[in-house]
C-alpha cells in the first residue's frame, strides 16, 4: 500500500486514472502581506473550524442547565477550541502535502502550491496548539485542555497518518476526534462527562461516515490517484451507498438520545425526527440512482442536516429557560 511521502509512487498512479498531477514547484508563492494572511488562514479551513466550535458551543450551553455558565467560561472555551481545531487542520494539511497536490479538491491548498513553507506551516500549528492548550488549561479547566489535545492527536496523527492508509473504515474509527468537540464544550461548562454529553458525542460519531461517503464516491478518482482506500474503491460504489442509508437509519434513533439523556425536550423531539426522515429519503434516493452530483449534494445537505439539529438542541433549551423563566 502507498504510504504518504511516496511521491513517485503518486504521480504514476494519477496518470493511470487520467489526473494531471500539480508541478513540483510553482510560481504560485504570495507575494504580499495579504496574500500571505490569506494562506495562514486556509491552512486553518475555517469552514470546518466553524461547524467545530458551533458543535462545542451548543454542547456548552446544554451542559448548563439553569443558564448559569459564566460569559468569561463561554469565551475561553470557544477560543479554546477554535484554536485546538485550527491546529489539527493545519497538522491535517502538513500530514497530507503529497496526495494533496494529486488531488483537484485539495491541489490549490497552501502547501502543494507552495504559497508557504512546511516550516512556516508547522509553526503555525505550534503556536496554535499551545495557545488551545494554555487558554483552556488555565481559562476553563484541565480536562477540557486534555480532550482537546487528545482530540487533536487523533485527528492529525492517529486518523491522518495511520487509520486513512490501512482500512476503509477509517473514517468510522477517526470520527471519534471529530466527535470530541461535543464532549469539550460540555467538560468546559461542567468539569464532568455525562450521558448527556455522551449522547451529543454519539451523534456526531454516527453522522461522520454518512456525511463523509458521499464525498469519497464524488471524488473517489482523487483518492484512487493518491492510493487512500476508501470505502468505495474498496468495496464499489454500491455497497458504500448500503452503507450511507444505514448509517442514516441508525442515525434517527441516535439523534433522540439528548431526549433520553434528559438535555432536550419536544421541540427538538420533533425537529429531529422530521429532519431525520428528510435524511432518510435523500439516502435511499442517492442509492437508487446516485451520481457524482447527487454525492455532493447528499454531501451538502449533511452539514446542513447536523448544523440544524444542534440549532434545535439550541432553540429548544431556549425554550425550556424561557418558559420556566
Amino acid at each position: 500500500m502507498t504510504q504518504p511521502g511516496d511521491s513517485t509512487t503518486r504521480a504514476l498512479r494519477a496518470s493511470a486514472v487520467g489526473e494531471t498531477p500539480t508541478p513540483t514547484r510553482q510560481c504560485a508563492r504570495a507575494g504580499s502581506t495579504d496574500a500571505r494572511w490569506r494562506a495562514y488562514v486556509a491552512l486553518c479551513k475555517p469552514r470546518v473550524v466553524s461547524l467545530v466550535v458551533f458543535t462545542a458551543l451548543v454542547s456548552m450551553c446544554l451542559a448548563a442547565p439553569d443558564a448559569s455558565l459564566s460569559w468569561n467560561v463561554i469565551l475561553a472555551g470557544v477560543v479554546g477550541v477554535t484554536l485546538a481545531a485550527a491546529s489539527a487542520a493545519v497538522l491535517n494539511q502538513v500530514a497530507d502535502r503529497d496526495i494533496d497536490a494529486l488531488m483537484r479538491r485539495t491541489m490549490g491548498r497552501p502547501l502543494p502550491t507552495h504559497r508557504l513553507h512546511l516550516a512556516e506551516a508547522l509553526g503555525l500549528a505550534a503556536v496554535l496548539g499551545v495557545a488551545a492548550l494554555l487558554v483552556l488549561g488555565l481559562a476553563v479547566n484541565l480536562l477540557t485542555a486534555a480532550l482537546a489535545m487528545v482530540s487533536l492527536i487523533g485527528y492529525a496523527v492517529v486518523y491522518t497518518r495511520w487509520l486513512k492508509w490501512r482500512t476503509p473504515q477509517n473514517i468510522v474509527l477517526g470520527g471519534a476526534a471529530g466527535a470530541a468537540p461535543a464532549l469539550i464544550g460540555w467538560t468546559a461548562a461542567t468539569g464532568t462527562l455525562t450521558p448527556g454529553a455522551l449522547a451529543l458525542f454519539l451523534i456526531v460519531f454516527v453522522w461522520t461516515p454518512a456525511h463523509f461517503w458521499p464525498l469519497a464516491i464524488a471524488r473517489r478518482a482523487d483518492y484512487a490517484a493518491a492510493g487512500v482506500p476508501m470505502l468505495p474503491l474498496t468495496h464499489g460504489i454500491p455497497f458504500t451507498q448500503g452503507r450511507i442509508l444505514a448509517y442514516t437509519l441508525a442515525l434517527v434513533p441516535v439523534s433522540l438520545m439528548p431526549c433520553v439523556a434528559g438535555v432536550s425536550g419536544p421541540l427538538y423531539a420533533a425537529g429531529a425526527l422530521s429532519l431525520g426522515v428528510v435524511y432518510l429519503h435523500r439516502a435511499h434516493a442517492f442509492r437508487r440512482s446516485g451520481s457524482g452530483t447527487a454525492a455532493m449534494a447528499l454531501f451538502r445537505w449533511s452539514i446542513t442536516y447536523l448544523t440544524a439539529l444542534f440549532t434545535l438542541l439550541l432553540a429548544d433549551r431556549w425554550l425550556v429557560l424561557l418558559v420556566g423563566g
